[in-house]
């Protein structure tokens, strides 16, 4: 029968607030990865050990930033819990980036001064970050409503 096809629609995912959040989410993510990148790659000689961390931190958000694009809503949670380590992270290694601006430290690839306007940048963009994951996640992307191909339906909206 032509119309007991189902068909499977996600209503939240239409609203222009979701597709803004969604949207900023990702390019959030992507300058939060740029940021982590610059400031690893900067100060990749002067780092003790931190590389890994930093690395790793670009690839996640990166990672992240391509499930939200696609409209994953159990990756936000991660994103925040992410953000908030990485104030966290740059709110102690920004006056440290500052104070190599003395004689007898190695000399990073960027300027330290550079290092550590950068570190304090990312942290307000890694608390928008947080907020808007959390903002995207409380707006139930995850919502189907089953319709038939006739155009009709027999259930109220369910989470996926």
């Amino acid at each position: 029968m032509a119309g007991d096809e189902i068909i499977i629609e996600h209503p939240n995912r239409d609203k222009g607030s979701s597709r803004v959040t969604r949207a900023i989410v990702v390019a959030l993510l992507v300058a939060s990865a740029a940021l982590v990148a610059v400031i690893a790659i900067g100060g990749w000689k002067a780092e003790a050990g931190g590389q890994g961390v930093a690395v790793a931190y670009a690839v996640l958000y990166l990672v992240i930033a391509f499930f939200v694009a696609r409209w994953n809503r159990g990756v936000l949670p991660v994103a925040a819990a992410l953000a908030i380590i990485m104030v966290i992270f740059c709110a102690v290694a920004a006056p440290g980036w500052f104070d190599r601006d003395a004689n007898g430290y190695t000399d990073p690839a960027i300027a330290s001064s550079v290092l550590g306007v950068l570190s304090l940048i990312a942290i307000p963009v890694q608390l928008l970050l947080a907020a808007f994951a959390m903002r995207g996640f409380q707006q139930a992307w995850n919502v189907e409503v089953e319709r038939y191909a006739d155009g009709t339906s027999n259930a109220a909206p369910q989470p996926a």
